[in-house]
């Protein structure tokens, strides 16, 4: 679902961008406002799970490959507005570091992966699990809800913003200057590799995440509760590390995520290179394409464990990050609140 540089026109870029300016300035004053050391750690968890999970390619039957995001999970426990932080970050360092994802189309892929998708989440399982007990069915089967809605409604988003392209932005003579696909190619193939894979990945990963949390820390399913004891965060980090090891099967999907093709697959693909994607494409070098390292990947064990090194430097500078926004998060919520206590005249 990553979007990359050249798939859309530099105005629909500053549109995104500017749609998502008030999303992260509101969730940076909300996640101020609410954030407390204690959930410093689940912060940062949720930021490297978001984007090892990423990792795990899985193919599609028409010969591309789709994968989780991570977003209902962490929108659940962190709270959406928290969530879309820890995306936006995590979704930064695979852009950055690893081209995965456009830097002028960061804004559209936030706004799909870091808004759309977790805010659609939250509520649909708020409406699903209500004020059900923390360990009640209705938590697990509104998580699976959740995440299977709120991938497609994402990819329904990315697929709009593919397919108004060649309609609003083409040649004299009709060729399109960026995505070439319209509406009624994008939405189908984006809706198809949801609906029937990615979509149900990211529901059963969610809606298992939320039973394993009913059975070992249930609290975390009502962070904002008053008093809730909060512990176990040992074993969550043990999961990542297990998600690192294994992060080498994404490698094993063959194929391209759809809509993320580079210019000579295009050309395979349409018979021309889009003049738009060509100028823009190759704008941003990644220091880690592909989240390897040229000449490492003649076999299947070298590009394994390079891939594995990926995973590490990319989450260790996505949990550094989160850290130190959340700590910046935490110390701001108590300065401000030290500073109403004592205006608080005697």
């Amino acid at each position: 679902m990553h979007i990359p540089d050249g798939y859309l026109s530099p105005q629909t870029c500053t549109v995104m961008y500017i749609a998502m300016l008030p999303v992260w300035a509101t969730a940076v004053k909300k996640v101020r406002q609410a954030l407390s050391t204690r959930y410093v750690p689940l912060m940062m968890i949720g930021a490297a799970f978001t984007f090892v999970i990423m990792m795990f390619n899985v193919p599609i039957p028409d010969g591309t490959t789709g994968h989780a995001v991570g977003g209902a999970i962490l929108s659940i426990v962190l709270g959406p507005w928290a969530a879309s932080i820890c995306i936006t970050i995590a979704l930064a360092i695979q852009a950055l570091l690893f081209g995965d994802g456009g830097i002028l189309a960061f804004g559209a892929n936030s706004f799909n992966m870091a808004f759309i998708l977790p805010f659609s989440a939250y509520y649909i399982y708020q409406l699903i699990a209500g004020k059900s007990e923390l360990t009640s069915s209705r938590r697990w089967i509104g998580g699976l809800a959740a995440g299977y809605v709120g991938i497609n409604l994402a990819a329904l988003f990315a697929a709009f913003e593919f397919g108004l392209q060649p309609t609003l932005f083409h040649t004299a003579g009709g060729t399109p200057l960026y995505c070439p696909y319209p509406l009624g190619k994008a939405i189908p193939a984006m809706a198809f590799a949801h609906l029937l894979i990615a979509g149900p990945v990211e529901g059963i990963v969610t809606g298992l995440l939320v039973r394993f949390l009913q059975a070992g820390n249930a609290a975390l399913l009502d962070i904002a509760g008053a008093g809730q004891p909060m512990s176990g965060f040992s074993k969550l980090w043990w999961g990542i590390a297990g998600l690192i090891i294994l992060s080498p099967l994404g490698l094993l999907a063959p194929g391209t995520a759809w809509g993320e093709w580079g210019l000579e697959e295009i050309k395979q693909l349409t018979g021309v290179t889009p003049p738009g994607m060509a100028k823009l494409a190759e704008k941003w070098h990644a220091l880690f394409p592909d989240y390897g390292f040229p000449g490492f990947d003649k076999t299947f064990g070298q590009s394994a464990a390079v891939y594995i090194l990926s995973a590490v430097v990319g989450i260790g500078i996505t949990i550094g990050l989160t850290y130190l926004f959340a700590r910046y998060a935490a110390v701001k919520r108590h300065e401000q609140a030290a500073a109403e206590k004592g205006s608080v005249p005697k």
